[in-house]
């Protein structure tokens, strides 16, 4: 499948590159920061990277999910301030990055650095249903660490 991907700054494909898939098994691409300077995110900041770039996803099947770099959270504490970014199939905007520092020390993201991941996955929009009963599982209605620690 083709990913549509339009550079809204100069700097992409020059100074700072497309997205693209770091090895064959990659489930993501990697985003890189769009930025003129260094940034650097004190702990408990919450910031907003451009990445310089737009997409077109190809249809309402589809949508993006933004995610963290496991080595960003794990080695310095930065992470999505939002979790998971969704980009939904009819949005053409610049895609943003909502990076926060959960570390102690501050973290400097310089541009062109890899900042987040970006998956695209099929979707499947449902007709909500109104009930008064649900079918009944082994589960049930058992919550947070109801099937093990």
């Amino acid at each position: 499948m083709d990913l549509n991907i339009k550079a809204v700054s100069p700097k992409i494909g020059r100074e700072i590159p497309y997205p693209y898939y770091a090895s064959a098994g990659a489930a993501a691409m990697d985003l890189h920061a769009c930025l003129d300077a260094p940034l650097t995110i004190h702990p408990g900041d919450l910031v907003s990277v451009p990445t310089g770039i737009a997409i077109a996803l190809p249809s309402a099947e589809y949508m993006a999910l933004v995610f963290a770099r496991s080595g960003l959270g794990v080695k310095h504490g930065i992470a999505l301030s939002n979790g998971v970014g969704v980009i939904d199939s009819d949005y053409r905007g610049e895609l943003r990055v909502g990076l926060t520092n959960f570390s102690r020390t501050p973290y400097t993201i310089a541009p062109g650095d890899r900042i987040a991941q970006l998956a695209v996955v099929p979707v499947v929009q449902v007709r909500p249903v109104p009930v008064l009963d649900l079918d009944e599982t082994a589960r049930g209605s058992g919550g947070f660490g109801s099937t093990g620690v």
